[in-house]
């Protein structure tokens, strides 16, 4: 590659590259960004048949989402700082969470805010 060196207070400032490398050089960064496009789609989560069919049958997203990560009552509510009981009623359909809440509890699930709520 062939580049001009521009110095700025006796320092390189600025490249200036023939619009043919320049056009090559885009179309590889383009190029290797897809390519990290293609690697992050490929480590997405896949859910199991029984967790989707859990949730189309109405069962509770945050129930489900716990028993998916494996997480009992206690362990999610010592992970989103609030209680067991506080857990149980939302599960049950007996409490809303806040905005605050509900985005404590999805970050210790690993899934959008969006993925807790029903229906």
């Amino acid at each position: 590659m062939s580049a001009q060196i521009i110095e700025l207070n006796g320092a390189p400032a600025f490249a200036v590259v023939p619009m043919d490398e320049w056009t090559a050089l885009l179309e590889r960064l383009e190029t290797l960004q897809d390519i990290a496009d293609a690697k992050e789609a490929r480590q997405e989560e896949s859910l199991p048949v029984d967790f989707v069919e859990r949730l189309l049958s109405g069962e509770s997203p945050l129930k489900v989402w716990r028993g998916h990560r494996g997480l009992t009552l206690q362990a999610l509510a010592g992970q989103a700082g609030c209680t067991r009981q506080m857990l149980s009623m939302i599960e049950n359909g007996k409490a809303t969470p806040s905005a605050d809440l509900l985005a404590r509890l999805a970050a210790a699930l690993g899934c959008d805010m969006d993925d807790l709520h029903a229906g």
